[in-house]
């Protein structure tokens, strides 16, 4: 019995899930090399941008660009891992800091997104929610939970396993680390399913206000405008993050030993890989969100662009960048027309 259970252990640990990881790492360079130009970018344009009365919706683009930063900065140590070029050393540090961070920053935006939509529908309504100052302390809320669920992944003792070329992050854990890793993935996930219902209730109230207006054929062009800028947003972030979590579970369930089949935990781990590749791929898009979303932001950005530098903007011109991206505004300047 202990012989079969020795053996079964050892082959467990020559069960290699994380050598194909070729493929995978020339995609996170080329989103690391296509991404940062346009954060940098974005932090300077924020920085250099005309202090405009703030309103939520820039408090929570700020923390989206917080958590974009934090994604930047960890991606490195992924890739340097993934390649098999880093030392023992910075494996294990990726494996207790970076990791952690690269998932603190994917919820952070997650949960950020879901305001930044929920506000969008919300736009023509006085509630708290749009409350500068509640902004700032719901994003505050957000950063303490993030930090609070998942700095214990980086603090818990690990084991001291043999130096190897394919480090599993998993096998470094105790079982105290991995129960409270496990903890941590429902959690997380809990936090993404309440957030998706946020979106998907402010994105379906949305369209159809929107598209209340067909009726009338001034607002009709720009009604469908609006709802087209609303279902792209949407669609984005199910298409970024819901594979994911998909896959999250089953997975995590690998790494906690209840499933035990190699070629299953290959499977799923080459599946998390992927679908983790798309979450991250929102990276080259937020400048993009920041560009739309909010307008000084967007003054600044012209601002430098040579062909845009000398073109004057007429007051008619401006609101209509507006509506693109405040679905209920538009209905609020033809009633002032």
């Amino acid at each position: 019995m202990r012989n079969s259970s020795a053996g079964g252990f050892e082959e467990e640990k020559q069960c290699i899930i994380n050598d194909q990881m070729g493929p995978f790492t020339v995609l996170y360079i080329l989103i690391f090399i296509i991404s940062l130009p346009g954060n940098l970018l974005s932090v300077w344009a924020f920085i250099h941008s005309p202090r405009a009365k703030q309103q939520s919706t820039s408090v929570y683009l700020v923390n989206l660009l917080v958590a974009d930063l934090l994604l930047l900065l960890a991606l490195p140590f992924k890739i340097l891992k993934d390649l098999g070029a880093a030392p023992w050393s910075l494996m294990v540090f990726h494996c207790q800091a970076s990791a952690v961070t690269i998932y603190i920053s994917l919820y952070a935006s997650i949960a950020f997104l879901a305001f930044i939509i929920t506000d969008r529908y919300l736009q023509d309504r006085s509630l708290r929610l749009q409350e500068v100052g509640f902004a700032r302390l719901l994003s505050l809320v957000v950063w303490l939970l993030l930090l609070l669920i998942m700095v214990p992944n980086m603090v818990l003792p690990i084991q001291e396993v043999q130096e190897q070329r394919y480090l599993s992050c998993s096998s470094l854990k105790k079982d105290i680390s991995l129960h409270w890793h496990t903890l941590t993935v429902f959690l997380c996930t809990a936090l993404f399913l309440n957030t998706s219902a946020a979106v998907l209730l402010s994105s379906g109230l949305t369209l159809k206000r929107l598209l209340g207006s067909r009726n009338d054929s001034k607002l009709w062009v720009n009604a469908r405008r609006a709802a087209g800028n609303v279902t792209a947003v949407t669609l984005a972030y199910i298409l970024s993050f819901v594979p994911y979590h998909v896959v999250r579970t089953p997975y995590t369930l690998a790494q906690t030993k209840v499933i035990t089949d190699c070629q299953t935990k290959r499977q799923l781990f080459l599946g998390k890989e992927s679908t983790l590749l798309l979450s991250v791929l929102h990276l080259c898009f937020d400048p993009l969100l920041f560009f739309y979303l909010y307008a000084p932001f967007r003054r600044t950005i012209r601002g430098i662009i040579p062909c845009s530098r000398n073109q004057t903007v007429s007051e008619t011109e401006e609101p209509a960048a507006e509506e693109m991206i405040q679905p209920a505004a538009f209905v609020q300047q033809e009633d002032a027309v």
